[in-house]
């Protein structure tokens, strides 16, 4: 027995989305002014379906810049692993070196704070 009143999914992927409008739209075009999609009222396929490919041509080139991305990321990481070591190294060798005048670490780029780091405030509680 068939489902008298079956579900029609409409795609939440966009390539998806996109590809299956492409087809409707191709449909709609092949069947001209016989096409059933000439009466939805508030919506024509003759305005919107020309922009289709050009929707599904940016998705692409935006996929692609995001893959680029992604992989500028992935190389920008794998270089910054070192440099932060290295920072922290000279960070730790700088200190141990101007123990007694540590704003002269200053002259090698870094930001010397000599206020106490920001904690939690001690609660001291009275005797009643």
């Amino acid at each position: 027995m068939s489902n008298k009143n079956p579900r029609v999914a409409v795609p939440a992927n966009i390539e998806e989305l996109l590809n299956l409008a492409n087809l409707i739209y191709q449909k709609h075009q092949a069947d001209g002014g016989s096409s059933p999609l000439n009466s939805l009222q508030e919506y024509s396929w003759d305005t919107i379906g020309p922009g289709i490919q050009q929707a599904l041509a940016k998705h692409n080139e935006a996929e692609a810049l995001k893959r680029q991305s992604e992989k500028a990321f992935a190389e920008r990481n794998a270089l910054v692993a070192d440099v932060a070591d290295i920072v922290k190294s000279t960070r730790s060798l700088l200190k141990a070196l101007n123990t007694k005048n540590p704003k002269k670490i200053g002259d090698w780029g870094f930001d010397v704070v000599e206020s106490p780091r920001p904690g939690k405030e001690k609660v001291v509680e009275t005797a009643k």
